[in-house]
């Protein structure tokens, strides 16, 4: 739809899919106001009404239901709202977010007239819509009760921490570091070979859910995604709070093989997905675990790449050389962790951050959503920069 008023124009382009996350991008003037103001303020409050009165004028909702939220109506939303105004009042330096009062009512009554337009016309079309709406109410129901089971009841009392974790001593969160280890067999090296004074471990069993393709309820029930939420203690979703971390380091280990890889991408998706504030705030660790040992007479090398490897052995005269390879953690023994990954004073690792959030969500989307031929593109065109793990 466009509209103009008293010499400001408003377009609004939307459309719903099947997803359960909201893309919306606002622009005032050309300009990407990526921290919102008064236009996205007036698209939202437009949605949400325009909405919840087509539902109850249909008898989809009945007098003694709520009103469906803003969250409900906007699942699944793709949307594009642009204003252009004659003298636009930016709020901040780098201009992310519109101030006009004005154009909240303008945005609002423009959408609000013709969407409603719209869903008279296309009854079936609102319907889905309605239905889609109702969906996310009752998941988001059920994940709200979901959170009171396992987040808000006494979630900082050890005594209710996940049976499979081996916490630490100290007390203090900011030297407190907890390993997200893959299956219990590595978990049990670990248990043995960290430093239990500032050192947890928590096992994962099996791969976790793809948090991608689930409902919030769906995802927290699954138990190991809840033993995560439970052993960090700082909440879910828009409730997490990094005040609350128990730990101010968050370490996944996973094997250096396929599996690992798809376990390391799995809660990375989780994180970036439910607990964005862990990543921006510099919480995450991948650990980097060997790939070989390479051992010549009494001199023993730990290799952590491919690259290292073929170093290594260019390097030497002969090639009398006993190498190892390592394809899961519980292969090493736990001097051996300890000594390769666990170490702070000798250990490598990698923090977890996001340069560009818009990319990465649309990343994640299209390697881990329901959509196949977003993923089936993604790895025709990077089929070249893939290895092989046999």
């Amino acid at each position: 739809m466009e509209r103009s008023v008293n010499g400001s124009v408003v377009e609004v382009a939307l459309q719903y899919n099947d997803s359960f996350t909201e893309s919306t991008f606002a622009f005032a003037n050309c300009i990407n106001t990526i921290d919102g103001g008064t236009h996205l303020t007036g698209f939202r409050s437009a949605l949400t009404r325009v909405l919840n009165d087509y539902a109850r004028k249909q008898k989809i909702l009945k007098d003694t239901d709520s009103n469906l939220s803003g969250e409900d109506v906007r699942e699944g939303l793709v949307a594009v709202v642009s204003v252009k105004v004659p003298e636009p009042q930016f709020e901040g330096q780098t201009k992310t977010r519109l101030g006009n009062a004005e154009i909240k009512g303008l945005v609002e009554s423009a959408l609000g007239e013709e969407l409603s337009r719209f869903l008279e016309e296309h009854p079936a079309d609102g319907r889905r819509i309605i239905e889609k709406c109702l969906t996310a109410a009752r998941a988001r129901d059920a994940a709200r009760k979901a959170r009171d089971l396992v987040i808000k009841r006494g979630v900082l009392d050890d005594s209710v921490l996940p049976g499979k974790l081996a916490d630490c001593s100290e007390r203090n969160p900011e030297v407190r570091e907890i390993y997200i280890v893959e299956g219990d067999s590595a978990g049990g090296s670990a248990k043995q070979g960290r430093d239990r004074r500032f050192q947890a471990i928590l096992p994962l069993w099996g791969k976790i859910l793809n948090v991608e393709k689930a409902r919030p309820d769906k995802i927290l029930s699954h138990e190991a995604i809840k033993a995560v939420i439970i052993a960090l203690g700082a909440g879910f979703g828009e409730e997490f709070d990094p005040a609350k971390l128990r730990y101010h380091g968050v370490i996944i280990m996973t094997d250096a093989d396929v599996d690992g890889a798809h376990i390391r991408t799995l809660l990375l998706t989780f994180f970036f997905r439910y607990m964005r504030a862990l990543i921006d705030g510099g919480y995450l660790y991948i650990a980097q675990p060997p790939l070989y040992r390479a051992q010549r007479g009494k001199d023993v090398r730990w290799l952590y790449t491919e690259k290292d490897k073929d170093t290594y052995l260019n390097r030497l005269k002969d090639g009398k050389v006993n190498l190892q390879r390592y394809k899961g953690l519980g292969e090493m023994n736990p001097g051996q962790l300890w000594e390769t990954t666990m170490d702070p004073d000798r250990r490598t690792m990698l923090q977890v951050t996001v340069e560009d959030a818009m990319a990465a969500d649309r990343v994640f989307t299209e390697l881990m959503g329901d959509e196949v031929a977003p993923r089936k593109r993604f790895i025709q065109s990077h089929y070249d920069k893939a290895r092989l793990d046999v």
